[in-house]
């Protein structure tokens, strides 16, 4: 059965989302250092560090928890994303001989 979207066009797409993915993960980090140090204020209440940590756990699986890693909630669905595109598919195929597993 032919394709009748644009395999190309979502590969496209998922390029430039995951430059964008890549830009926004700095301050990200950043933003997840200035949480912590949030909750070393003296006397913060405890309401308050529980919003923070929330912050820092909504930021490390949003990215990642280590910067320098290729995980996170986003990064994870692009990937996703394009493993279902049959470019991407027929590519691994071609570059290893095999079939891609997907």
């Amino acid at each position: 059965m032919p394709i009748k979207w644009s395999a190309l066009k979502v590969s496209e797409a998922m390029d430039m989302l995951d430059e964008m993915v890549n830009q926004a993960a700095e301050p990200l980090a950043q933003a997840r250092i200035v949480a912590r140090e949030a909750r070393q204020i003296r006397n913060l209440p405890h309401y308050i560090a529980q919003r923070l940590l929330r912050i820092i756990a909504e930021i490390d699986v949003t990215i990642g928890s280590d910067p320098g890693r290729r995980t996170g909630r986003l990064r994870t669905e692009i990937e996703s994303i394009r493993a279902l595109c049959p470019m991407t598919r027929s590519r691994t195929r071609s570059d290893t001989g095999k079939a891609a597993d997907n």
